[in-house]
């Protein structure tokens, strides 16, 4: 699979956005050290804002709940993703396309992103109210790409399920390859874990993206798969 060039981001943002997002990345950052140290039901949001020196209105223009702010890693990604799919040009299989894209958004999520996903996934992994957030995003993630599409080729996926396969085969593609990446799978190994909230997982982002590479690879083999 070809790896695109990412879209590169405004370096030139008004002061006043750079404020913003440095505060919606403090909460974030923070959220996610004290969520892994004192457990999700166990801090509360008063605690979380004293401790970013921020007022709990300040925390929901940038969060709807707890839950947001906690798993914003994962929200990031997806949002990059969505945003991959709507500005690219689509020409040649979908599948690619999407593949390419998916790349793209996890290429350009910054250096410190492997850490703070792997982190969530473990998070998420052990509240099982985060758990069931996560698997609703993702339904909401493959509906949002799908809706592109359909504005880029003019097709109705009620009309044609094709759209809705490819969405849910790009989604499924992102599940094994990012399981397969967390675990250390694969003919590299995985090497010493390190404590939860630093392991950024083997190999960083671009093992994992040789990991969605051969996930979507794969694809087309398991639609002929036979067994003998």
């Amino acid at each position: 699979m070809n790896r695109p060039v990412p879209i590169p981001r405004n370096p030139e943002l008004p002061l006043r956005e750079r404020k913003k997002l440095r505060t919606r990345q403090a909460l974030a950052d923070t959220a996610l050290r004290l969520f892994l140290d004192r457990g999700f039901h166990e801090t509360t949001l008063d605690e979380l804002v004293d401790a970013v020196e921020v007022s709990k209105r300040t925390f929901f223009r940038m969060y709807g709940s707890k839950e947001d702010v906690a798993m914003a890693a994962e929200v990031e990604l997806w949002d990059a993703y969505v945003a991959e799919v709507g500005s690219r040009e689509l020409r040649g299989p979908v599948l690619t396309f999407l593949g390419e894209t998916l790349i793209a958004a996890i290429a350009g999520r910054g250096e410190d992103w492997d850490r703070r996903f792997v982190a969530t996934r473990g998070l998420i992994a052990r509240t099982p109210a985060l758990w069931d957030r996560s698997l609703l995003l993702s339904v909401t993630v493959q509906s949002r790409v799908v809706g592109v599409l359909e504005t880029k080729l003019g097709i109705d996926s009620r009309e044609d399920v094709r759209l809705r396969l490819l969405g849910e085969l790009s989604l499924s593609a992102w599940r094994c390859a990012a399981r397969n990446w967390i675990a250390g799978r694969g003919p590299e190994g995985s090497g010493p874990r390190e404590k939860l909230g630093t392991w950024r997982g083997p190999g960083g982002s671009e093992r994992l993206i040789r990991h969605v590479e051969e996930a979507f690879d794969a694809i087309p083999g398991s639609l002929t798969f036979t067994a003998s």
